[in-house]
């Protein structure tokens, strides 16, 4: 009896962070959830992985624990790379040891931002900073495993809680008559509540499977998973003033990325397409403006 058969556990990781604290309540009803913050899982410390791991024997891992300082990985890239490339590498091992399948998410910044439309799996991958470059290696680092994983690529990712554009755009706003935001960079703001909705759904759909591993076998591999349309920062911000209950609202102003120089560079084109999740398993998420309503109700 394998180890999914004796006892499906889902240890979450990074439960403190956008998605993670998403997903450990949504995935509720699914399994045992076994949710843990760095605290209790610090994927910098790959021997600590390992051993937690071992002592929880999950029959899932759901992995949206990162390091997601962008700029900062300019100056820190061992440590991002430690974090983003490596411990997903470790994930993907121990999982295959225990027949478990594994569920890591990555990110737009894989691709150079320079194709005009919106990219798919299979487009070449080519980041342009240290994160995107970390991101790359924890994806290539479990595909070189294999076993049954799902990577789901997203992008833009807002949410109530920790530190995202929305909430510093709702600080800012609050605080200045006047804000300059980027107009030339696109691409879809994602809720982070979307993505662990879609995440139990594929979730759900494994779990009801005539035959599990044949599932897992057919469907494991790389997916685009972000909201459906796109903008730019600009117009973003736009739409969090236009929705959200402000005393009184600020003027944005467009201004070109040039003006607003960061020591890492962003692609100017995030728009990935979500074609592939749908065809594989049924789900179309949601327009990103329409997720921002949700969202700003909780703000």
């Amino acid at each position: 009896m394998n180890v999914a058969q004796a006892e499906r556990t889902i240890l979450v990781t990074g439960t403190n962070g956008q998605v993670g604290f998403e997903l450990a309540r949504t995935l509720q009803g699914l399994g045992r959830i076994v949710a843990l913050d760095r605290s209790g899982l610090d994927l910098s410390k790959l021997d600590q992985v390992r051993s937690v791991v071992r002592e929880v024997r999950p029959a899932l891992i759901v992995n949206p624990a990162a390091y997601t300082a962008v700029d900062k990985a300019e100056t820190e890239f061992d440590l991002a790379m430690r974090i983003n490339g490596e411990a997903p590498g470790v994930l993907a091992e121990e999982a295959k040891r225990l027949d478990a399948a594994l569920i890591h998410y990555s990110t737009d910044y894989v691709f150079d931002g320079q194709k005009p439309s919106p990219y798919l799996e299979e487009d070449p991958t080519d980041p342009q900073n240290a994160y995107g470059k970390s991101k790359l290696a924890g994806e290539t680092a479990i595909e070189a495993v294999g076993g049954k994983y799902l990577v789901f690529r997203t992008s833009w990712v807002y949410g109530a809680r920790g530190k995202n554009f929305l909430l510093t755009m709702l600080r800012l706003g609050r605080e200045r008559p006047e804000l300059k935001v980027v107009a030339d960079q696109f691409g879809a703001p994602t809720w982070s509540n979307t993505i662990a909705a879609l995440t139990a759904h594929i979730l759900a759909q494994s779990q009801i499977a005539n035959d599990e591993r044949q599932w897992w076998g057919e469907r494991s591999g790389v997916y685009h998973m972000t909201a459906s349309d796109s903008t730019s920062w600009h117009g973003f911000a736009s739409s969090i003033f236009a929705l959200a209950k402000l005393q009184s609202r600020p003027n944005v102003l467009p201004i070109p990325a040039s003006d607003y120089p960061t020591p890492a560079k962003r692609p100017v084109n995030s728009r990935m397409s979500n074609d592939k999740l749908v065809n594989v398993f049924g789900l179309r998420p949601p327009r990103w403006d329409d997720a921002l309503k949700l969202c700003l109700e909780q703000c």
